[in-house]
């Protein structure tokens, strides 16, 4: 069974730059699930995308106008989606901010070898 460490500590969790204002840092995760925080200046661009992963996000802290499948929101601090597996989804970032991330089963293209 894949599982990583049983703490995660925010100082010694290494950022991932995606480029195009957008970092990323790996938390939690086994093979049924996988914990992400990403960063993102503003007017950084989460493209749309779709994956055979269900997405939970929570909006830790910023401004983004989410699109799912055919609507769009506003949404802010407090605020999260649902993105259900192969439904496209995608982001710009309004005011700088940090999304809360839960893939289930975990994203194994977010792992290196």
């Amino acid at each position: 069974m894949l599982q990583n460490n049983l703490f995660q500590i925010d100082e010694e969790t290494p950022w991932e730059d995606l480029g195009n204002g957008i970092k990323r840092q790996i938390y939690g995760y086994d093979d049924q699930i996988m914990l992400v925080k990403a960063k993102f200046e503003a007017d950084a661009v989460g493209v749309l995308h779709e994956h055979r992963h269900s997405q939970v996000t929570y909006v830790e802290s910023g401004v983004f106008e989410m699109t799912i499948g055919d609507e769009k929101k506003i949404i802010k601090k407090g605020d999260g989606f649902y993105a259900p597996p192969h439904v496209w989804h995608g982001c710009v970032c309004i005011k700088p901010g940090i999304l809360i991330d839960v893939f289930s089963p975990h994203r194994e293209d977010f792992l290196k070898s």
